[in-house]
């Protein structure tokens, strides 16, 4: 629950709300339910925001921690138009904080996943848009950011974090097959992550800490990006 302006820890009602949406995931039972969607998923998630972003600013000064719905805070509804699942509302909390001037969902950020009976966290950026993913590329066989990209992998990685983003099975066309780090051009974006059952952090101002010990920990990775959007900009 929440005081005031400050973040005191999500209450164990949000965990309970998010597995009573998988049971019901139709517009009855959560119109039925919306208060206290408001009340123990979004006003905790929203001075969650301001705090992990204040804290977050402290490495990285650009960071947009914006507790806005469709800002920080991803939407609930999902969009079903085209969709074969005709489920109505995503099935957790999703929390973005992206860093620097660019798009929200252009740039390398901080995200919180919360979905029971697990919790992720990543840096990073999902999807590269495709001006993005050029610069990226080019990086990559870069004789200079590319060796460092390997050198913010290795150091995540030995961290203990996974680095996601491969989506491709060959080199994309005009990249040499036999370059040293072609292995890196086979990625469409690239994140850090870390998945763990539900922490009792969670409950409390500890998760602060565990996500800024987290998320410090995934800066090398965060930076070559946010410096790789910067230049492709």
């Amino acid at each position: 629950m929440t005081t005031g302006s400050g973040f005191n820890g999500f209450p164990r009602a949000a965990v309970t709300f998010l597995r009573g949406l998988v049971r019901h995931n139709d517009r009855a039972w959560f119109t039925a339910h919306k208060a206290a969607y408001e009340e123990q998923v979004v006003g905790p998630a929203q001075a969650f925001v301001l705090a992990m972003g204040a804290r977050l600013a402290r490495v990285a000064p650009e960071v947009n921690a914006d507790p806005r719905v469709n800002r920080s805070l991803f939407r609930v509804q999902r969009d079903v138009r085209f969709a074969k699942d005709q489920r109505p509302y995503k099935e957790h909390l999703g929390i973005w904080m992206w860093d620097g001037p660019g798009a929200r969902m252009e740039s390398s950020g901080f995200y919180f996943h919360l979905q029971p009976p697990r919790l992720m966290l990543a840096a990073g950026m999902k999807g590269f848009p495709p001006a993005i993913l050029t610069a990226y590329r080019d990086s990559v066989v870069h004789e200079q950011h590319g060796p460092a990209l390997a050198r913010a992998i290795a150091q995540v990685e030995r961290a203990g974090f996974t680095v996601g983003g491969v989506a491709r099975k060959r080199v994309p066309q005009g990249y040499d097959r036999e370059h040293p780090r072609a292995a890196l051009l086979l990625y469409d974006g690239m994140f850090a992550s870390l998945e763990q059952p539900i922490p009792d952090a969670l409950y409390g101002p500890a998760l602060l800490d565990l996500c800024e010990a987290t998320w410090r920990a995934m800066l090398p990775l965060h930076r070559w990006l946010a410096a790789m959007v910067l230049r492709a900009g």
